[in-house]
């Protein structure tokens, strides 16, 4: 069941004052598919003040906001009976909140899922005023993820992400013996849909004009009899950029059911790896607030850490 479309207004508070023009619609816009909102957005169908604006534009406190006619899916009944959760506490203060997320949960609900993390923590929180994240993590990768509490923080902490400001560095289990002298990974990524409409990412070459540039940094952890453990480093933020970047190379994550050894994985899950052997495990950023340094780190979760101590190491 659908609402009648119609022209709307939005007005710009306080709160969302700083926020990207294309952020805001998402937030406001519930139901209307992401793709949808940026075509609105280049088209110009969308207007600020009455003028035409660009995705990453930002808005201001009292701008008007001209929306054209969308039709929005009203809110299906699993996602308003989300289950209210509260996850592991990394850091939480009143400008942020730091969790670690488990395998299997998606950060937020679409694409087939009611609902994630943020709309748990909604349900588990009725008197917060603001509970927005900050970043995002592959539905099937654990560890790290940040929510700002307050607009002010999350446009910060936004921005250093833009900026490369940030530090996040992930645990990746890859089959094989990967080459100690690779340890810095520059090449382009291209998204792509598969017949069935599924999102996939691919590297590409340099003068490829869809092409984004990706930078991962790499450094050998311990080695394991067919396995490594690295740590990877991201210098940009791109969509599955991790495993792409790895499985290029040659020595895909250990447990990827998309870019992956499908053969092994079978294998690997009668060895008692029953998902990607990928963790967020250490964030540096600096506070939104105080400016002060921060660094989090999040243990390897149990099902990982078993795998890990029952594979055989090599010297």
């Amino acid at each position: 069941m659908t609402t009648e479309p119609a022209v709307g207004w939005l007005d710009v508070d306080a709160e969302s004052a700083g926020q990207r023009l294309d952020n805001f619609l998402l937030r406001h816009l519930k139901g209307v598919p992401k793709a949808h909102v940026y075509r609105i957005i280049r088209s110009g169908e969308v207007r600020v003040n009455k003028g035409r604006a660009a995705a990453d534009t930002r808005v201001a406190a009292g701008d008007r906001v001209r929306v054209p006619p969308v039709r929005v899916a009203e809110r299906s009944a699993s996602a308003q009976d989300a289950p209210a959760r509260e996850f592991p506490i990394l850091l939480e203060d009143e400008h942020l909140l730091a969790i670690d997320k488990p395998a299997g949960v998606a950060v937020h609900g679409g694409s087939g899922v009611s609902f994630g993390v943020i709309e748990q923590l909604r349900r588990a929180r009725p008197g917060a005023r603001f509970i927005e994240l900050v970043h995002r993590l592959d539905r099937e990768t654990s560890g790290i993820l940040l929510i700002a509490k307050k607009r002010s923080a999350l446009t910060h902490l936004q921005d250093q992400f833009r900026e490369r400001e940030t530090g996040k560095t992930y645990l990746a289990l890859v089959l094989g013996e990967w080459p100690e002298r690779l340890k810095v990974i520059d090449v382009p990524l291209r998204k792509y849909l598969l017949q069935d409409g599924e999102r996939r990412v691919r590297v590409t070459t340099k003068d490829d004009p869809e092409g984004m540039r990706s930078i991962s940094l790499v450094k050998v952890r311990e080695r394991w009899a067919g396995f490594t453990l690295l740590e990877v480093t991201i210098k940009t933020g791109r969509t599955h950029q991790i495993r792409v970047h790895l499985a290029a190379q040659g020595h895909p994550i250990a447990g990827d059911g998309k870019y992956g050894d499908f053969e092994r994985n079978k294998a690997l899950q009668k060895q008692g790896l029953k998902r990607m052997f990928l963790h967020a495990w250490r964030l540096q950023f600096t506070h939104p607030a105080s400016a002060q340094a921060l660094e989090l780190h999040a243990a390897l979760p149990s099902d990982l850490l078993s795998f890990s101590k029952h594979a055989p190491k090599t010297p």
